[in-house]
């Protein structure tokens, strides 16, 4: 009998942990499978790469809710007056208050999901996978009913809004709390003692053999004939894409010949365009945009750089580190436990000077650079699959 798992997310938008997620299910035999991933809006550029065999289910009404949770409550309020629910925006603006003097928004999301009702199938696991978000998580342990249920960690606690009254009060009453790297666990268990005997360490997946099989392919299309850098990564402040334009004049000003290529897509776009016309780097900092593909364009690129001011466990990593490449990343979490540092590739702090020299370190010196690509090629590189395959049963 198919053991019956069921996902939720925030949507299949091109970021890492929806990756992670596909990359999970891929390895999830479906005879042995029957996989739901439940949605809170349709959207996202990985929609057309789940897979047909995997159900797709989409949480009616959150629309009307996900305002409620993303504005400012006293906006909330006054958008509810100024439509005439008068009645409905004293409640919220009750509820609202009694949820922060009592730190508790288990209050306001009990009182949001009242008309939406809970899950009729039961599934072998439930996992709240796009953690921590708290209503996923409170949705997960009260809507969805599972004999086995499990919240996923994939960022670092101290770096993002982390509800730690939520935790201690939700997340003792999952079974399982999987954190994807070392560093983000003890961070964690910093955090919220209590939850130390629930959490375990489960890495992200990624399959060598498929990295390489996406590999081949078209990537760069223009002429460019001098050192390429690649960043993969959504275009917000927390990877740091604006450090990469500061790092790269430098290195135009210092004479190098190279162009950086960004692929992603996200709210700082706009930011980071006017840095570049700043900088003068139109036509050496490249922003592509989203490809739900990256990888033709790792293999061809010289240099791969990560520049996060923080991550969970970086897929990308493990992805250029699949391919072979030269790599430059800042310390954050996980960093330490993918590389090594002046033997599998670089790891700077996160400032734009320290990331200038390394790089001009990698350029200059082609000694090292096949080094660490050598190195890269002898360690055991093939996937973190097979540190995790046998966790799989688990869920």
């Amino acid at each position: 009998m198919k053991k019956r798992v069921i996902f939720m997310i925030i949507n299949m938008n091109v970021g890492g942990t929806e990756r992670a997620l596909l990359n999970m299910i891929a390895e999830m035999p479906k005879e042995k499978y029957d996989v739901t991933i439940l949605m809170l809006e349709k959207y996202g550029g990985f929609l057309d790469s789940i897979p047909e065999w995997v159900h797709q289910k989409y949480l009616n009404g959150y629309n009307e809710i996900k305002d409620i949770l993303s504005t400012p409550p006293k906006e909330v309020v006054k958008k509810h007056v100024r439509m005439g629910f008068i009645l409905q925006g004293f409640r919220l603006l009750i509820l609202f208050f009694l949820a922060k003097v009592f730190k508790k928004r288990s209050i306001l999301f009990k009182y949001l999901l009242k008309d939406i009702p809970d899950f009729k199938n039961e599934y072998d696991t439930a996992i709240a996978y796009a953690g921590p978000m708290d209503f996923i998580s409170y949705f997960v342990i009260h809507k969805i009913n599972a004999k086995r249920k499990i919240q996923w960690i994939h960022f670092d606690v101290t770096k993002i809004g982390f509800n730690e009254s939520f935790a201690k009060a939700t997340y003792q009453r999952f079974d399982t709390l999987y954190v994807v790297s070392e560093e983000a666990k003890k961070k964690l268990i910093n955090k919220v003692p209590i939850l130390l005997d629930k959490t375990k360490v489960f890495l992200n997946i990624v399959s060598k053999n498929r990295v390489i099989k996406q590999s081949i392919g078209i990537g760069f299309n223009d002429t460019y004939n001098g050192i390429r850098i690649l960043t993969v990564g959504r275009l917000s402040i927390e990877k740091g894409q604006d450090l990469a334009i500061k790092v790269l004049a430098r290195l135009k000003k210092e004479g190098y010949k190279v162009r950086w290529y960004c692929i992603g897509e996200g709210k700082a776009r706009k930011q980071y365009e006017q840095l570049i016309e700043q900088y003068n780097l139109r036509d050496s900092f490249i922003l592509l945009g989203q490809r739900s593909n990256p990888y033709p364009y790792m293999e061809q690129c010289d240099i791969y750089v990560q520049p996060s001011r923080y991550e969970g466990y970086c897929i990308t990593l493990i992805e250029a580190r699949c391919l072979g490449k030269p790599i430059v990343t800042t310390n954050v979490n996980g960093a330490n436990e993918q590389i090594i540092h002046g033997n599998t590739g670089l790891i700077v702090k996160i400032d734009d000077i320290e990331m200038t020299s390394a790089l001009k370190k990698l350029i200059d010196n082609e000694k090292l650079r096949k080094k660490l690509i050598k190195n890269l090629y002898k360690e055991s590189v093939h996937s973190t699959l097979n540190c995790n395959k046998h966790k799989l049963i688990e869920l």
